[in-house]
């Protein structure tokens, strides 16, 4: 049989965090191919990864993630579809069963970013 380990991640190094207001969150994420937006704990956030390559493989198998930037707006409560004032909408997930996910938020709220 199968035998099934989950491995966390020891780090991830995020490169870039850019708070936005929701409507330029809503515009940013309707460009996408996917058209959604992950959120979780009073946040509608998207993660952009870095390009593959050999030395980003080798540092994941290491338990090593890079993230180009994370793209954020306040959003207090979870709703399925988000529109924005000009008519663009995105499909929202709720990703708050996610131990990953609200490490991240947590994490984010104590950033100076997030009161900026």
């Amino acid at each position: 049989m199968t035998r099934f380990v989950r491995q966390r991640y020891n780090r991830m190094v995020i490169r870039d965090i850019i708070r936005v207001d929701l409507d330029d969150l809503i515009i940013m994420m309707s460009s996408t191919e996917t058209n959604l937006a992950y959120w979780a704990d009073g946040v509608l956030f998207a993660c952009f990864s870095m390009a593959e390559s050999e030395s980003l493989a080798a540092l994941e198998l290491d338990g090593i993630t890079y993230i180009e930037r994370v793209i954020f707006a306040k959003h207090p409560i979870f709703t399925r579809t988000v529109k924005s004032t000009t008519n663009f909408e995105i499909l929202a997930v709720n990703v708050q069963s996610s131990e990953l996910y609200n490490d991240l938020i947590k994490w984010l709220k104590e950033q100076p970013i997030w009161n900026e």
